[in-house]
């Protein structure tokens, strides 16, 4: 059941997910590692959804356990004794004997100086206990090992949400630095052009020594920005091998994978906020944690208050154990019994007064956890959508910037070349450049980042069956009214 579950969600990478990334040839020696099959690897292998799905299995075994107390219980019990004939012997004055036979203790009579029935005891005895009423206490034990086996489910999806939310980001960022390399490569390429322009003017007698020392100098300072992007792309890997379960070659310092693809934003329909709301109460699977959790303990009231009532239980089997007639413990007697066991506690010193005090305290908390958890999803989704929308607004201005740029570049060299311009104004031009491509990637990692927080958000990453309705988003009786009218209408019609 657990592997048809990762299988259904696994569909959540064939549609949205591609959008955001263009497809490309991996390096020699690396696995080809799609967004698609990095949240495909991560279901399989992530330690927190593994522990998860061992949660439910859990959770499960508690069902199974507490629904033994509603199940009748069948035990065979064997006893044998023997003791020093000594302890048997009563004297002169006559009297009676207990012994203890393994199911309570028997009193024989005695004559004038031992008693019969030797000093060996056996019995074997088949018994069926069945509970037949507890005061609600089963019922609501059963109610809450259910509820918890539920939670365990939400908790699988919120831990599957935020870990496919995790994934992205991590994977948009190993995207970000590997672009970030090329942009510092490009830039290193540019300033040995310019450095190698300035010798040749230099030899030519056109330029002093001073700018073929610049550029010398800004080609130096370009290095460590290419030296820090390599290791943040490297640093990005790791982390993400580790979200994903996979194992880094350690000392080697790299990954068995390669993540493919390009930072291509896709400005799809822009979802209401109002819609987003919406749907996070509706779908956020942290929301019917919080909301099994209360009514677990409103069960837990019911649980408490079973000890104002009586419990009854009934027993019945069959025995078989040596006569206490005889010495001979060859000389077997067996035969059924029955019995009715009930227990009411009329005073308990008030502690199931106190259990359901705490019970009922325990409720209120939980209904207050729960209006603070709609109140933090909420808050997730506004920033998450303010987030998008700001990072949205900051692409299409970047993407100007770097035309921009572009631009004043080109024009740079023209005028240095027609001896209007300056060296200055080239490596100007050049830096502002660098500055451009570089925001524009940042602000691409930034609106996929923040898309698919927004999705976690949501909880639209993940897509199950199930009936759960928020209490926020219940129609009240006024709304069903309107609604079985206008139903009324459509059929007259």
């Amino acid at each position: 059941m657990l592997n048809k579950f990762l299988l259904a969600v696994l569909v959540l990478v064939l549609g949205g997910f591609k959008n955001g990334l263009k497809a490309e040839e991996p390096k020699a020696g690396a696995v080809n590692l799609t967004l698609s099959k990095a949240v495909e690897l991560a279901l399989k292998q992530n330690p927190e959804i593994l522990r998860s799905l061992q949660e439910i299995q859990r959770t499960r075994g508690q069902v199974i356990e507490v629904r033994a107390l509603a199940l009748p219980l069948a035990s065979a019990v064997s006893n044998y004794n023997q003791q020093d004939k000594d302890l048997l012997e009563r004297g002169s004055g006559g009297g009676n004997v207990s012994i203890d036979t393994g199911s309570g203790t028997q009193t024989i009579q005695s004559g004038q100086g031992s008693v019969r029935g030797g000093d060996k005891n056996w019995r074997v005895a088949f018994e069926v206990k069945q509970m037949v009423y507890s005061g609600g206490q089963t019922r609501a034990a059963i109610k809450i090992a259910k509820l918890t086996e539920d939670s365990s489910y939400f908790a699988l999806r919120d831990t599957v949400d935020r870990v496919v939310a995790l994934v992205r980001q991590q994977f948009y960022n190993v995207l970000l630095n590997k672009a970030l390399i090329v942009v510092a490569q490009e830039s290193i390429a540019l300033l040995s052009d310019e450095l190698k322009d300035q010798n040749n003017r230099f030899d030519a007698g056109t330029v002093p020594r001073f700018n073929v020392l610049r550029a010398e100098v800004e080609l130096a300072n370009a290095q460590p920005d290419l030296i820090s992007s390599k290791n943040d792309y490297l640093i990005s890997q790791l982390e993400l091998a580790k979200t994903l379960g996979v194992k880094s070659a350690g000392r080697e310092r790299n990954v068995a994978f390669e993540p493919t693809g390009e930072l291509i934003q896709n400005m799809g329909k822009e979802i209401a906020l109002v819609t987003a709301l919406r749907t996070a109460l509706e779908k956020r699977a942290f929301l019917k944690v919080q909301r099994n959790i209360v009514e677990q303990e409103e069960q837990q009231i019911q649980l408490a208050k079973s000890g104002y009532k009586p419990r009854m239980d009934i027993n019945g089997g069959y025995e078989m154990r040596n006569s206490r007639q005889t010495d001979d413990v060859s000389k077997e007697t067996n035969g059924w019994f029955a019995g009715v066991t009930g227990q009411w506690n009329l005073f308990d010193g008030f502690e199931t007064k106190g259990k359901v005090i705490q019970a009922k305290a325990r409720l209120e908390a939980a209904k207050v956890n729960y209006e603070d958890s709609v109140q933090q999803v909420e808050l997730e989704v506004q920033k998450a959508y303010a987030n998008v929308i700001e990072a949205k607004e900051f692409i299409a201005s970047q993407q100007k910037t770097v035309e921009q740029a572009n631009e004043a570049l080109r024009l740079s060299r023209e005028r240095l070349d027609a001896g209007a311009g300056t060296q200055l104004e080239v490596l100007d031009a050049r830096v502002a450049l660098t500055t451009a491509r570089t925001n524009e990637y940042q602000a691409r990692f930034n609106y996929l980042s923040a898309l698919a927080e927004l999705d976690r958000a949501m909880g639209a990453d993940t897509h199950y069956d199930d009936t759960f309705v928020c209490p926020e988003l219940k129609p009240s009786k006024d709304k069903k009214e309107e609604s079985k009218a206008a139903i009324k209408e459509k059929l007259k019609d």
